[in-house]
């Protein structure tokens, strides 16, 4: 794990060299080529250090942060274009990037507390340094405080298992539930749902993917919000007693939440306000499934994670593409890009139909496994689920339908139909999540 993180650390000194940022993209993909043969076949820890380790959790997080971050530079070209701070933010870029590496290989609760939180800072630089509108402020602050303030009892709660165990090693806390109680159990869950987030501790998001720049809006979707899940996954065998007591309020209050949401994204009429809502709805079945403590629940909620990371980011890869020619994120304004974009209307059509958990796509096997774990565990779930599976896949059509269809904007003269780049931006990430689903037992039967 080690010697990973050295070649990451080493990419630094490149960054500040003037074009050489195809360079760092062509040796991230190297790495991440390398990355795909130590994959763990067995739910045990490997390559296990005094501070890192790797299970298959991890390996497929780390995996999916290392393709994201590369596709994060491709998609910035107007940076480097501009040649505004171009060499600072590929250093923001690659800080985060160990950050999350350094996240997902902890062995260590107290560790992975301090990365998890270290992976705020490169994303608010993102945000602060690279948005778009002056109310980028705002929105940093809103990520600041609704993140750290649900954290900080995260630590009181990690510090006291220390004392009352002497260990915070993951493999060694399985099993040793004895110290919970209902307000500790609150501690230490609160931080990850507000992460994921949750409906009603979700606000901070919509803000943050408004004003963040694709980069931002790409890891923010693609592998911020699955620290949260993560983090519930990791936590969750010293909690399952409170976890079995409480689980209802959790499942239920995340479900009617994702249908609440699921009707905010009809009357939505910014794309990346629509497209980050439909995240709050997509997060809320993964809590659900995480929260019935079940086989499939968590299976299945790996796989929608890994999914909607990919999915996700090319939706705002795409509509970062319609701001550049339009100028504008309203769906009232661009509008009618069948017209203009033929080319770019199919790749709009193949992620939209991910988005909707088309075959053969990771979301539909995810989506599936989620389904049938929360209907078994509660058949009175199955009509929130009805509807929420329903306006999924209305909000879906409504974003592609509006967005390709209906009359030119009149202010557009001419625009371009599409790079090379851009088209293989998006093949990145529809490829993978539609291959994977030739190798479910990776993704699902992992346990």
């Amino acid at each position: 794990m080690l010697s990973f993180l050295c070649f990451l650390v080493f990419l630094i000194p490149l960054c500040f060299f003037t074009g050489f940022w195809w360079m760092i993209c062509s040796l991230l993909f190297f790495i991440s080529f390398i990355y795909m043969f130590f994959l763990p076949y067995f739910f045990v820890w490997g390559n296990l250090g005094y501070f890192f380790g790797c299970d298959l959790i991890s390996y497929g997080l780390i995996l999916l942060s290392l393709w994201i971050c590369v596709l994060m530079i491709l998609a910035s070209e107007s940076v480097f274009r501009s040649s505004y701070f171009s060499g600072f933010f590929v250093f923001v870029v690659i800080f985060l990037l160990i950050m999350l590496y350094c996240t997902f290989s902890s062995v260590s609760l107290l560790s992975f507390y301090v990365f998890f939180e270290s992976s705020l800072i490169p994303t608010l630089f993102l945000i602060l340094g690279w948005g778009y509108q002056p109310e980028r402020v705002q929105a940093g602050i809103y990520l600041l405080f609704y993140t750290l303030l649900a954290s900080l009892p995260l630590l009181v709660g990690i510090l006291f298992i220390y004392s009352s165990l002497g260990s915070l090693c993951f493999y060694l806390l399985c099993g040793s539930s004895s110290l919970v109680g209902g307000l500790f159990y609150v501690c230490m869950i609160f931080a990850f749902l507000v992460k994921m987030p949750m409906f009603m501790v979700h606000l901070w998001l919509p803000k943050a993917h408004v004003e963040a720049p694709v980069s931002g809006s790409m890891i923010l979707a693609g592998v911020l919000l699955k620290l949260g899940g993560y983090g519930l996954l990791r936590v969750f065998p010293v909690l399952f007693k409170f976890g079995f007591v409480f689980g209802i309020v959790w499942v239920a209050l995340s479900l009617v939440g994702g249908l609440f949401v699921s009707l905010f994204c009809m009357r939505q009429t910014d794309l990346k306000s629509l497209i980050a809502y439909s995240s709050v709805a997509h997060m809320s079945m993964v809590i659900g499934g995480i929260m019935t403590l079940s086989y499939w629940g968590v299976c299945s909620s790996f796989a929608l994670m890994v999914a909607h990371g990919l999915c996700s980011s090319g939706l705002f890869c795409l509509s970062n593409i319609s701001y550049e020619r339009f100028g504008s994120r309203s769906l009232l304004i661009s509008k009618g890009l069948i017209n203009l974009m033929p080319s770019m209307t199919m790749w709009w059509f193949l992620l939209s139909a991910c988005n909707m958990a088309a075959p053969p796509s990771l979301n539909l096997l995810g989506e599936i496994g989620l389904l049938s774990c929360l209907v078994s565990w509660s058949w009175c779930l199955m009509f929130v689920l009805i509807f929420l599976s329903f306006f999924s896949a209305a909000y879906t059509l409504y974003l592609y339908s509006y967005s390709q269809h209906g009359s030119i904007y009149s202010g557009l003269y001419s625009c371009s139909l599409g790079y090379v780049r851009e088209f293989l931006l998006l093949f990145l990430h529809w490829f993978p999540l539609n291959l994977i689903i030739l190798k479910v037992d990776v993704s699902v039967f992992w346990i």
